[in-house]
């Protein structure tokens, strides 16, 4: 006899939200970095540090720039074309163009989106609403996915099986109710979520001890420069208690300038005090402290040739960094896949209607076959050259569509 399959579940991945619940979303034990707290945190940390700047960028800059399309995946065509026009991305290997709108106000943006859902790399979230307008053939058309950010969020409701509730955000007008937005009105992209955890993990986590010692050493190595750059002025030769009162008050008000100067009585001398001994020296620990940062996110490459190793590990590094990239991309990608593309098509042609993917072009040291490597393919009988293959190639390498003969469709089979 068959063994049951189960069907409810007995643990629980999230304990339910109780006294304090924003505490057992994650197991943070920096304070500071507790959610809701920790937004505030890394928001300053992106805003004020050139390091961390340069790191959010050399991760986020690849991956928006990508190319990226839809693959039909076996999907109808109708429904192909619905989808990739409303997101407005190309249909890989498809030689007609995604007819764009006539006018881009109040239409959906791919590249404003994913600009904005990278955003969960500081944050560890970010969450969308979707809104659809309805055509003249009564079919819903995505018109836009509506940002949450992350400091508006008050609450983030989870089941006990670790599932998304919903959301709510803080009151914006009072008197007015505050709504949970339903998870099956969400778009959520969580970075490093782990169980029932949806507010997921910064990417700057790692880093935040050293930006915060960073911060720091900056500070102190700017008050030594300040207090013992030119020295500190020091009266001396006072003959009474008044004259010493008034030689401190000239050392106070020394100012360098083409105004400059100072007048003493006879026998007494203002000199400026140069630095005796050995200052504190900062700015190796500050280049330590950029080195983890650029580290944490396994952007090596960011300090060589000014820290440590030289331009010739670049290329190792970089693929290590470029794998990471591949990662990222691809989770976004299967969130747009599963809560934008198979919602697109649910609410227009119901849920066992096959869906389409969002995909993208690899990035950096991944790329697809040269037409060097597809020419030998070709020449040796592996694959054969077809118009999918031809647009798929065309696409990939900026080329123009070919023209279409008078009678010729996209799947004829000669190019």
């Amino acid at each position: 006899m068959a063994t049951p399959a189960p069907l409810s579940e007995i643990g629980y991945a999230q304990a339910t939200a109780g006294p304090g619940w924003w505490t057992q979303l994650d197991d943070e034990p920096t304070p500071e970095l507790q959610w809701p707290r920790s937004v505030a945190v890394f928001d300053a940390m992106r805003s004020q540090d050139s390091q961390v700047a340069s790191v959010l960028r050399a991760v986020t800059l690849p991956v928006r720039r990508t190319p990226w399309r839809i693959d039909p995946a076996g999907a109808r065509e109708d429904v192909v074309r619905l989808v990739a026009e409303d997101l407005g991305l190309p249909v890989v290997g498809d030689s007609l163009p995604v007819t764009p709108p006539l006018r881009t106000r109040d239409r959906f943006s791919w590249a404003d989106h994913l600009r904005q859902a990278l955003l969960m790399l500081p944050f560890g979230h970010m969450y969308f609403e979707q809104v659809y307008r309805l055509d003249t053939d009564s079919r819903a058309r995505l018109r836009k996915l509506a940002p949450r950010m992350p400091r508006t969020i008050e609450r983030v409701d989870v089941a006990d099986d670790g599932g998304l509730i919903g959301i709510l955000q803080h009151s914006h007008k009072i008197g007015l109710p505050q709504q949970i937005i339903p998870v099956t009105r969400l778009v959520a992209y969580v970075h490093d979520k782990e169980g029932g955890n949806w507010v997921g993990r910064s990417l700057l986590r790692p880093a935040y001890k050293h930006w915060l010692i960073k911060d720091r050493l900056l500070r102190v190595d700017a008050q030594t420069i300040e207090r013992n750059g030119l020295g500190v002025p020091v009266y001396e030769g006072a003959e009474d208690e008044e004259d010493l009162s008034k030689g401190l008050d000239m050392a106070r008000r020394w100012r360098s300038g083409e105004q400059a100067g100072a007048a003493t009585p006879y026998g007494a001398k203002i000199r400026l005090a140069g630095v005796e001994g050995t200052l504190p020296q900062a700015l190796p620990s500050i280049r330590y402290h950029d080195e983890q940062i650029g580290r944490a996110v396994l952007a090596h490459f960011l300090n060589l040739g000014s820290q440590t190793g030289s331009w010739a590990l670049g290329t190792t590094f970089a693929d290590f960094f470029t794998l990471s990239l591949q990662t990222l991309a691809q989770q976004i990608a299967d969130v747009a896949t599963q809560h934008i593309v198979e919602d697109i098509v649910d609410v227009n042609y119901g849920e066992t209607e096959p869906a389409p993917r969002v995909v993208f072009d690899e990035i950096g040291s991944r790329q697809a076959a040269t037409a060097a490597a597809i020419k030998v393919l070709v020449d040796a009988g592996i694959i054969r050259p077809d118009r999918t293959l031809e647009e798929t190639l065309r696409q990939q390498y900026g080329l123009p569509s070919k023209d279409q003969r008078p009678g010729e469709t996209a799947s004829t089979e000669e190019p």
